[in-house]
């Protein structure tokens, strides 16, 4: 059989963010290979594939994954939620970095890490050999060093997250945090409002919390005067626009040139 390199599975992503070197990112909502390819022809640092609020199923990330993949662009895949289930066959497509949404606690966060290893560390089931993610048995050994280039990323985007932040940076395997500004100021109270003084001073000082505790930060701001501040504050995996957005204002700019 002929086998590959398992430096493919480099995760390069994972490695710049312990490195604390500025990542910055575009949101994915299209969910469709073409566009994708398009975007990562781009060079963003990263993409994220949105599962949660995007019309993704696994095929469709299946395709998109294969077409950022020979490019210099970092696919990054958000689940719709952080199941045993949902984590087991977004690994097996080929992901290596999770973006899991609405992590609340240090046991949501434990769970989550567990369900994208292998036993006797955690509960994910063994099916590589069959699948994207070990390359059909081509990368020998799949199963011993994989993990070490897997990356957990969880949004903490409530109150009772932010509460709980401290337990949550204490969970083996937790690389980093992301903040999503518009589920937090909506539980705050301010209906997806994160302009206000409230929510900023509350994201500041969880983003320098988190990279006090020597783990990453990261959010989605489509203002670039809002991305510069997250940097600012120590923010190092930063998307700075989402895809649908980009398009409907350049055909909405392109329109009013003639209506």
């Amino acid at each position: 059989m002929n086998e590959l390199n398992k430096s493919i599975l480099n995760n390069a992503f994972k490695k710049a963010i312990q490195k604390k070197e500025v990542q910055i990112g575009l949101w994915v909502n299209a969910a469709t290979p073409l566009i994708a390819e398009m975007e990562a022809t781009a060079g963003y640092d990263w993409m994220l594939l949105d599962g949660e609020h995007g019309p993704n199923t696994t095929k469709d990330l299946l395709g998109q994954l294969m077409a950022i993949e020979p490019y210099h662009t970092h696919a990054i895949v958000r689940p719709v939620e952080g199941t045993r289930a949902n984590i087991k066959q977004v690994l097996d497509l080929g992901a290596q970095t999770l973006l899991i949404p609405m992590v609340e606690t240090a046991e949501q966060a434990e769970e989550v890490y567990k369900s994208m290893c292998y036993a006797p560390k955690g509960y994910r089931g063994v099916g590589a050999s069959v699948a994207r993610s070990g390359r059909w048995n081509r990368l020998p050994d799949y199963m011993n060093y994989c993990e070490k280039e897997l990356c957990l990323l969880v949004q903490v985007e409530s109150c009772k997250g932010v509460e709980n932040l401290d337990e949550i940076l204490k969970v083996e395997g937790v690389d980093g945090v992301f903040f999503g500004p518009a589920d937090l100021s909506t539980d705050m109270g301010y209906l997806g409002d994160a302009s206000v003084p409230e929510v900023i001073e509350t994201m500041e000082r969880s983003v320098k919390k988190v990279c006090a505790a020597g783990k990453a930060a990261g959010t989605l701001a489509v203002n670039p005067k809002t991305a510069k501040k997250f940097i600012e504050w120590g923010a190092t995996f930063v998307a700075i626009a989402s895809d649908t957005l980009l398009f409907s204002e350049a055909l909405d700019d392109r329109l009013a040139l003639f209506k």
